[in-house]
């Protein structure tokens, strides 16, 4: 649950994708089976933490969608608002901040690709995590972190407080 006054982001990169179909382009990958794994012990770990969004801001790329759908198997207790975005497919970092500026939600997930989801993690928080995966921003990577906002119209850089910072699998 998100505190009064707050608005908690979860940034998810996508878990890790499969490269042995040549025939498929890059926005139609799907998870390989470290990823699928990595997807249900991501969402285990969500709830264990008590992490539930209730707003999904996704990538509609193939490997995006199909960490959400993995990682939402886990028993949510919120039934969050989905919407698959064309915008997010490789997108910047102030791209996916302005995006995110537009959210509805007080705990947001907004799941999407590196290099623009290290980029964004690494200008959001005040002090960065410590964790040496922080960084590299590894497949599955997830920062928790909260911002004091009434909406998140006016977040930006340096504002967030990280909570938490997960890479499944121990990657990282």
């Amino acid at each position: 649950m998100t505190p009064a006054g707050h608005r908690r982001l979860i940034l998810t990169r996508h878990a890790k994708s499969a490269w042995d179909d040549p025939s498929l382009g890059d926005h139609a990958r799907p998870l390989n089976l470290r990823g699928r794994r990595a997807a249900l012990e991501l969402g285990e770990w969500l709830l264990s933490r008590g992490y539930e969004p209730d707003e999904v801001l996704c990538s509609d790329a193939e490997r995006t969608r199909e960490t959400w759908q993995r990682l939402a198997a886990a028993p949510l207790e919120v039934t969050p608002r989905v919407r698959y975005l064309p915008a997010l497919y490789h997108a910047g970092p102030l791209a996916m901040l302005d995006i995110l500026r537009h959210a509805s939600g007080d705990c947001v997930m907004m799941i999407g690709h590196n290099p623009g989801i290290a980029e964004l993690a690494a200008m959001l928080p005040a002090r960065p995590p410590l964790d040496p995966g922080f960084r590299r921003y590894p497949t599955g990577a997830t920062l928790v972190a909260d911002f004091l906002a009434g909406d998140w119209a006016g977040i930006g850089p340096g504002a967030a407080s990280v909570l938490d910072f997960f890479v499944p699998g121990g990657r990282g």
